[in-house]
């Protein structure tokens, strides 16, 4: 009877697990906020700041979230490839064959803009889009996606045929930016709470380039049934209540689960210390998610690692095609890589990312491993075959010995490089003190970017540190 209730309970805990909804979120203030409410309304997860719209997609597609607020123009230029002005019926239809779907509009629209500081643009004259061919010495920052995106900077250039050359800038970066000087134009979102404090005005799209970016949830169109507990939220955030939403994070400096708390009714915390960051009640999870990501990918590349450069020093054709390899993988930019392992695995989260910290791994570990076995002088290897020795036995006794300390430094490098990497991770939901950066560089905010950025480089000098004990607990070793 106990093993049946216990399988009982499995499968009950099992199936709440099934119903219970994972969003997602894009790497920016509103994308954050909507997120938490949207999680906290349906009593579901989070996976906060997954980058862009193309890892979002992907996330979908592979089934890793169910849902994550969208926005209408965003997924008539950017997913379904179309030109046309499509309502929310029309763009459901075009979803169907990717068995997606979107509803629940949540009242607003946070279209995008080009701004400058308002006495640039009354100086100059500038009023809309059309005068900017005007003034070609203008410098534009404009944020990455925004700069790749159909209906960003491609389409708006052709169709007012801009001679500018914009710069990339992360867009919580980009205000410091415009408020120092440092550039005259960026892009805006409509409703962020930023453009009144930094004085800002908005272009007029005289051309109307953009379309409407109304506030919808984008999910599977399976889990339709679930997300009747976010029926609620239809209509219920206008425009001004998602900038005041907006300000609270980014001005009052609220975190952003407790900024949605706030909006649905409960008490929350005054402004965040930088003591509070720091030890907030995620650091121990972040921290061994931290630590799993590391020393996961790094004991599978010493696995490989050592293997291959074992194989390049024995077999000095394949030395160079070894050691090539493994260095062309390091010119892969992290996000790409792991953008393209989405669709591979199947999946976001902690599987991507440890395959693109195991890649990135490989070739200190591999380079050293070559230079250690190389190095050893060729006299004791003969020495060692002339008292009897096997090649097997000459490889684990006299060659490998001698070149263990550099073999460590090559795994003490690679593990130090991961700490670091690891950061990056948080784009795909895989967790860490990267999810503390993420959120400081959407909310430019100095106190939640340190809070991340410091544990993160502790855990480095530590990580160093234990290796260095190790290195030497290893030399004093009898042989």
């Amino acid at each position: 009877m106990r093993g049946l209730a216990a399988l009982v309970l499995a499968l009950a805990c099992a199936s709440a697990e099934a119903q219970t909804l994972t969003v997602g979120s894009k790497r920016f203030t509103e994308s954050y906020i909507l997120g938490e409410i949207i999680s906290q309304t349906a009593g579901g997860t989070h996976k906060p700041g997954l980058g862009n719209t193309a890892i979002l997609l992907e996330a979908l597609k592979a089934g890793s979230i169910d849902v994550y607020p969208e926005y209408t123009g965003t997924i008539a230029r950017e997913i379904l490839k179309s030109e046309e002005r499509l309502d929310l019926a029309a763009l459901n239809e075009k979803l169907k064959p990717l068995g997606l779907a979107a509803s629940i509009p949540l009242g607003f629209s946070n279209s995008y803009a080009l701004g400058m500081r308002r006495k640039d643009a009354e100086r100059l004259g500038i009023r809309k889009l059309a005068d900017l061919p005007k003034h070609p010495a203008l410098r534009l920052g404009l944020s990455h996606e925004f700069l790749g995106r159909r209906d960003g900077w491609p389409g708006l250039q052709a169709a007012y045929r801009l001679p500018h050359k914009p710069r990339g800038l992360d867009h919580g970066i980009a205000y410091e930016a415009l408020a120092a000087g440092e550039i005259d134009v960026m892009d805006l979102y409509t409703t962020d709470a930023k453009i009144e404090r930094y004085a800002i005005v908005a272009l007029d799209d005289d051309r109307r380039f953009f379309p409407p970016y109304d506030a919808v949830l984008l999910y599977r169109a399976e889990i339709g049934k679930r997300l009747e507990p976010l029926r609620k939220l239809e209509g219920r955030i206008d425009t001004a209540t998602m900038v005041r939403l907006n300000a609270r994070a980014e001005l009052d400096k609220v975190a952003f689960a407790d900024v949605a708390r706030e909006y649905l009714g409960a008490t929350v915390a005054g402004r965040t210390t930088f003591w509070s960051a720091l030890f907030a009640p995620d650091f121990g999870r972040l921290l061994l998610e931290h630590l799993g990501l590391v020393f996961g990918s790094l004991a599978i590349a010493a696995l490989v690692g050592i293997p291959l450069g074992l194989v390049a020093a024995k077999v000095p054709w394949l030395a160079q095609p070894v050691l090539i390899s493994t260095g062309v993988l390091q010119t892969i930019p992290s996000l790409a890589l792991l953008a393209f392992l989405i669709p591979i695995t199947g999946t976001i989260g902690v599987w991507p990312a440890l395959i693109a910290l195991f890649l990135y791994a490989l070739l200190p570990i591999t380079r050293n491993t070559h230079a250690g076995l190389v190095q050893v002088p060729r006299g004791l290897v003969q020495a060692g075959t002339a008292l009897g020795l096997s090649p097997r036995q000459v490889l684990f006794k006299v060659e490998m010995p001698l070149a263990m300390p550099v073999i460590m430094a090559g795994v003490k490098t690679s593990a130090v490089i991961s700490v670091g990497t690891a950061t990056i991770a948080a784009f795909i939901g895989a967790g860490g003190f990267g999810e503390r950066i993420s959120q400081g560089l959407a909310l430019n905010d100095h106190t939640v970017l340190l809070a991340g950025a410091l544990p993160a480089a502790v855990l480095a000098l530590v990580v160093h540190a234990a290796f260095e004990v190790l290195e030497r607990s290893l030399s004093r070793a009898p042989r």
